[in-house]
């Protein structure tokens, strides 16, 4: 029989967990073997009763650990927290590799066969194991609410008798999972919304959901499409004309979410100090590339920064304020992934050395590292 641990998350504002009842149910139909850490699921709102109530196990770390074929949490452990697992157990988290790269050099050197789950392919066969869109997407809803927390007026244009309120304007800044959603949710809470990208392809979507685009036209390097549908760093004629264009436009925005990151490298500056001067007093700044640098000028990770009268919101783990759903998600995206690898012979998962989704998510392998973009191949 399989065993697999699910781990209570130990980094400080953590509130997520990597399998929910749903998903644990699911497993133990696998002919799959579940022991959750005890209180897991308690920052999520989960009990132990509810996970033994479809058939875990409650144990202590160390149980869980020691016992199991494959281990599942949100964000990489701390090596010593586990290291009293198997060689060859499958590790599944986000592992930041390129920023924690003393855990995976420690994974490796424990025999683990690590598994970054952000690093998934983005193709369409992957879409359901893909934890950056997940919990991107809620990011993208939960920035526009932290704005809205943070700004002194309405939101939607408001008719009444003693006169009217103005809808407040709204700019997003990068338009992948998480801008996309962010245009939705303000569009919604009645802001006049507009947004912009390096890709020239995302206008349509961005008409798609009632928003005006704001793009840099007839410059080289408009496209700006990445592999694996990321944008790219942009050439100097286009980083320039596109500073001029966001300088004029941002001055008259009430509300600004910025999303940009590229993967592996730190986050790309979108608004400088002097940008941010412009803006009117009681506006707001949402970064949610703060961890990774910040596209903002300014703001720091977790932290709520006022400069020239302008708060700038340092976003950090933005998915763990919304525990429930996050996990609900991520749990999910795990499951899709072992499960389409499940032998049902072996009552066990088999990764194909060859398969394209294990060649992008594994790092760590028979005591090395093995992902080219750790090897400096990639």
């Amino acid at each position: 029989m399989t065993h697999i641990a699910i781990l209570m998350e130990q980094a400080v504002g953590e509130t997520r967990v990597a399998a929910i009842p749903e998903t644990v149910k699911k497993f133990v139909a696998l002919g799959a073997n579940i022991m959750v850490e005890k209180d897991a699921g308690k920052s999520a709102s989960i009990s132990d009763a509810e996970y033994e109530a479809v058939g875990a196990k409650i144990v202590s770390r160390a149980d869980a650990v020691k016992n199991a074929d494959i281990i599942l949490a949100i964000q990489g452990p701390d090596p010593k927290s586990i290291s009293g697992a198997k060689t060859g157990a499958a590790l599944l988290a986000s592992l930041n590799p390129f920023v924690e790269r003393g855990n995976i050099d420690a994974y490796a050197a424990s025999g683990l066969d690590a598994m970054a789950m952000e690093f998934m392919p983005r193709i369409t066969r992957a879409q359901s194991m893909d934890i950056l869109s997940s919990q991107s997407n809620l990011a993208g809803y939960k920035a526009v609410l932290e704005a809205a927390s943070h700004y002194g007026r309405a939101f939607p244009m408001m008719m009444t008798a003693a006169g009217t309120v103005s809808a407040a304007k709204a700019f997003v800044m990068g338009v992948g999972v998480a801008g996309l959603q962010a245009i939705a949710t303000a569009r919604r809470l009645g802001a006049q919304v507009s947004a912009t990208d390096v890709r020239s392809a995302t206008k349509e979507q961005i008409l798609s959901l009632g928003a005006k685009p704001i793009f840099v036209e007839n410059v080289a390097g408009i496209e700006g499409e990445g592999s694996g549908g990321y944008a790219t760093e942009m050439s100097e004629e286009y980083q320039k004309a596109q500073a001029e264009l966001v300088s004029s436009h941002i001055a008259k925005q009430d509300i600004v979410i910025t999303t940009a990151l590229i993967p592996g490298r730190a986050a790309p500056r979108l608004i400088s100090d002097a940008q941010i001067a412009t803006m009117r007093a009681g506006s707001v700044i949402v970064d949610l590339a703060a961890e990774a640098g910040g596209n903002v000028e300014g703001a720091e990770a977790g932290k709520v920064v006022v400069k020239h009268g302008v708060k700038i919101v340092g976003a950090k783990n933005m998915a763990s304020l919304l525990a429930a759903d996050a996990s609900a998600l991520f749990s999910r995206n795990l499951y899709n992934f072992l499960s389409s690898f499940w032998d049902k012979e072996s009552n066990k998962p088999i990764f194909p050395q060859d398969d394209e989704l294990v060649i992008g998510v594994r790092v760590t392998h028979g005591g090395k590292i093995v992902h080219d973009r750790l090897l400096g191949e990639g």
